[in-house]
This record gives structure tokens, C-alpha cells and sequence, in this order.
């Protein structure tokens, strides 16, 4: 017997057993939406050179997409994180830290302290 994805799925698949179950994938695009990603910091290095800082206790699943697709559309800014924590897990249920998903994804972060270091760039 085929695994279904509900009950009632079983439901309808032991009532009419001649019904072909998922057999058939179509792609489709689900219609864009506009939003305002803002920074928390502007930082302007002793070389001039400007570096937008992200600020971040909780590193929610929503924040992680967001800042993914605005790096995709701004490749050109260099936006990095500073964390409480940078080794605090990204959710319960993952072993990846925060610090991990940025090496990952080509971020640079660090702690409070870090933005010193980067003054000085």
C-alpha cells in the first residue's frame, strides 16, 4: 500500500484504488514581495571604507533568509554580524552555531568587541 501524506488521503486512496497518487510534479513561482531591510550600524573604517553591521541576540530562522536574499541583491555591501554570542546554536533543533551559518554563507562577524577591530580596517 502507497504512504500517503494524511489520513484522509488513505481515506480516498482505499475508497478509489484506481486513483494515481502524486504522480505528477509542476513547479510554479510564488509572486515576489517588496521589503525594507534596514542595518542597525554604519561603520565607517579609519580607511573610509564602509561596513554595515547587523546586530543580533536571537538568530532567527527569518532573519537568516532575509539577510541570505539581501546578500544576494547587494553582493556589493559588506555587511557582517555582531553577536551576544557568535557560538550560540541557530535553534534548538540544529548543532550549527551562529558563527558556523556565517562562515557558511560568507559573512564576517564577531562579538562587541570585534567592531574595534574593524575601526581599524
Amino acid at each position: 500500500m502507497e504512504k500517503h501524506r494524511s489520513k484522509f488521503e488513505d481515506s480516498i486512496a482505499k475508497l478509489y484504488p484506481n486513483l494515481v497518487y502524486e504522480c505528477i510534479k509542476l513547479n510554479y513561482t510564488v509572486p515576489s514581495t517588496k521589503h525594507l531591510y534596514i542595518p542597525d550600524f554604519k561603520l565607517v573604517t579609519e580607511s573610509n571604507k564602509v561596513i554595515w553591521i547587523e546586530a543580533k541576540g536571537l538568530f532567527k530562522a527569518a532573519d537568516r533568509k532575509k539577510m541570505l536574499l539581501v546578500k544576494e541583491q547587494y553582493p556589493d555591501l559588506d555587511i557582517r554580524f555582531v553577536f551576544q554570542n557568535p557560538n550560540v546554536k541557530i535553534s534548538k533543533t540544529s548543532q550549527t552555531t551562529a558563527a558556523e551559518w556565517c562562515i557558511k554563507h560568507g559573512f564576517k562577524y564577531g562579538n562587541i568587541k570585534t567592531i574595534e577591530k574593524w575601526l581599524m580596517e
